[in-house]
């Protein structure tokens, strides 16, 4: 590789901060379920939504390059 074909570094680290606090805010709400005994679903839909979120959020982070 030479110096004219540098890449773009890659991945957002603001992105993985939030990804991780989502994955985070995921676990209290499902611990929260589960202290509930599952008397509602909504905390454990929360809790679902969140962790999808945080998922997306973690590919967006990889795939969007960097900015300079």
């Amino acid at each position: 590789m030479t110096g004219e074909e540098t890449r773009r570094p890659r991945g957002w680290v603001s992105l993985y901060v939030a990804s991780f606090l989502l994955m985070v805010s995921a676990a209290v709400v499902l611990v929260l379920a589960a202290r509930d005994l599952f008397r509602s679903l909504t905390p454990l839909w929360v809790s679902v939504s969140l962790s999808a979120a945080a998922i997306i959020a973690a590919v967006i982070g990889v795939v969007l390059p960097r900015k300079r």
